[in-house]
């Protein structure tokens, strides 16, 4: 990411804690995120195995970017949450090199 876009970034989370932070009306969420110009390595194969409970969730191991390396960051069950789905994390390819989204639960 350039120093410009990093200010630009840094500035409009800055805005919006100061615009949202405060009010208790209103909320905002800041993402920031770094483009690394490497691909990931191929994802190993992994043995999930049996659930611990009835409903768990497998959420897939990923590449982790630390350090400047890519680390294995191994899958494991996650227990579920009522009214919502997992979404696993990946990472995708853009104009600037390749951008990690980490998993999260999202609404139904």
């Amino acid at each position: 990411m350039s120093t410009r876009a990093s200010l630009t970034a840094t500035g409009a989370a800055i805005a919006a804690i100061a615009l949202f932070g405060a009010s208790g009306v209103a909320s905002a969420r800041v993402y920031l995120g770094i483009n690394i110009g490497v691909a990931p390595p191929a994802v190993p194969a992994e043995v999930v195995g049996v659930a611990p409970a009835p409903g768990y969730v497998w959420t897939a191991g990923y590449w982790n970017w630390i350090g400047g390396r890519y680390l294995w960051v191994p899958g494991r069950w996650i227990a579920p949450r009522p009214g919502f789905y997992w979404v696993q994390p990946h990472w995708a390819h853009g104009g600037y090199g390749w951008r990690f989204a980490g998993g999260h639960w999202a609404r139904r």
